[in-house]
């Protein structure tokens, strides 16, 4: 060191001494290295390190290739999903059975359709025969439906997959799962989508053609298919007091066919009916034979249903299938429930006499909309119900008269009494015992059915139908 400051007081350093002292950083350096030198000689951190930096690649990379993947799907894939609550649902499952049974009993398809996943989950779906066979049983008759899972279908050039699915343990108010199906295709194929729903719609639509459909109210604010669809009842099956029904007909025809005209004048485009009378005098069974005659189908609502509220009968009536007539059963125990409940609390039925009017005239009633009304107690019905827009049209039918019996003879023994002779003596017989007006259509009705091919021996029973008056 004093050399070296020796050497500082003189001329300058020599070129040895310059040396010695970058010697003496180098080795100060090497002996002593940064923390960034220290960090990549440790072993453990430049391991860790590079694993950290190989999961950061991996996880961005993989959420990139998940974005694109998305991204891809979404410019060549297109989805159609269908909910269980919706009219279509049963026609897609019905059809995708028939349209694998069908390709598979003709053996169409090419080696990539018969590799593809089939229905391996399968539904079964019973039912009775609601007519059942000529010895009088009913018939079982059940179908096996798409179960959950995916499947693929060929159809029309296209590969669809088929996918249905359970939302987890979700049920509705009537304990049925919430349900979807999904098809899946590639985006330039989408219009097979729509030719797959017209199909399916219109295979449903040949199942019930000729037949009604009868609905009824259900717990989730909606209406359900009750049981398999029914024979249209022949108009000319219930005999109504002379030319009433063909007056009802008739005035339901005219109606459909005036819409316009109710729309240019600012008329709420609506028709109602209402039909009382005695019990077994037709009301029911003339509103079945009308929807037959008219090609349509039936609600069927009970104002003293269980459960039935102001809003939810303003909800049913708004949302009608189409084509279809509602009937409202026991009219008057709406104003019952009022009555009783002003006195002691009544609990049972919560449909209100105001509600009521609402559901048939206040704001955002169903346009074309047909309501057919029945009571057997008239008089308990409030005054109010009855003027036009809600009731336009009200129709007593009453027990059997001189012309209904008759009518009803032809009807029933019409090929075994071909001269008519019987049915006179059959309805001088009802005159003479004074049960002309005082007994049902009903009651006819089952006299002759215990008589079916004996026309003698309903005239030598018309006497019974006295004693059950």
């Amino acid at each position: 060191m004093n050399q070296l400051f020796t050497q500082r007081e003189g001329h300058g350093p020599t070129n040895g001494t310059t040396t010695s002292i970058a010697e003496g950083v180098s080795q100060a350096v090497h002996n002593n290295p940064t923390l960034y030198e220290q960090l990549l000689s440790n072993p453990l951190f430049t391991g860790g390190f590079g694993l950290a930096c190989i999961g950061a690649v991996v996880r961005y990379g993989s959420v990139g290739v998940r974005s694109a993947a998305s991204l891809l799907r979404e410019r060549i894939l297109v989805n159609m999903e269908v909910q269980r609550n919706d009219a279509s649902f049963p026609w897609f499952l019905e059809w995708i059975t028939q349209h694998h049974a069908t390709r598979q009993q003709n053996g169409a398809g090419g080696w990539m359709e018969r590799l593809a996943p089939r229905l391996h989950h399968l539904q079964a779906h019973t039912r009775m025969d609601a007519m059942g066979d000529p010895s009088g049983k009913k018939k079982v008759v059940f179908s096996l439906l798409p179960g959950l899972g995916r499947s693929f279908l060929y159809f029309r050039g296209a590969w669809i997959a088929v996918t249905r699915e359970r939302v987890g343990r979700a049920f509705d108010s009537n304990g049925v799962p919430f349900e979807s199906i999904r098809f899946t295709t590639l985006y330039r194929h989408r219009f097979v989508l729509d030719d797959m729903f017209r199909e399916a719609h219109l295979r449903a639509s040949r199942v019930v053609e000729g037949k009604m459909v009868v609905y009824t109210s259900t717990s989730a604010m909606g209406w359900a298919v009750d049981g398999p669809p029914m024979p249209r009842k022949p108009f000319d099956s219930v005999v109504l007091a002379r030319n009433k029904a063909e007056f009802i007909l008739n005035d339901v025809k005219g109606f459909l066919s005036e819409r316009q005209l109710y729309l240019n004048r600012g008329i709420r485009y609506t028709r109602g009916y209402l039909l009382h009378g005695p019990p077994g005098t037709g009301k029911t069974s003339y509103v079945e034979a009308l929807a037959g005659a008219l090609e349509y189908n039936i609600a069927m609502l009970s104002l003293s249903q269980r459960g039935l509220t102001d809003d939810r009968l303003k909800l049913l009536l708004r949302n009608l299938p189409a084509d279809t007539i509602v009937l409202l059963e026991d009219a008057d125990a709406a104003f019952n429930n009022r009555r009783q409940a002003d006195g002691d609390g009544y609990a049972g039925a919560n449909v209100t006499f105001s509600g009521l009017l609402n559901a048939l005239d206040g704001v955002g009633v169903g346009e074309g909309r047909i309501v057919f009304m029945t009571t057997n107690f008239i008089d308990r019905l409030d005054p109010g119900l009855v003027r036009p827009g809600r009731v336009d049209k009200v129709i007593e039918l009453g027990n059997v008269d001189t012309d209904q019996a008759a009518r009803l003879w032809e009807r029933y023994y019409g090929e075994k009494d071909v001269d008519g002779k019987m049915k006179d003596e059959f309805v001088q017989r009802l005159a003479d015992l004074d049960l002309l007006g005082s007994v049902s259509p009903a009651q006819i009705q089952g006299l002759y059915l215990d008589n079916k091919y004996n026309p003698r021996g309903a005239i030598e029973m018309v006497e019974t139908l006295k004693k059950s008056r």
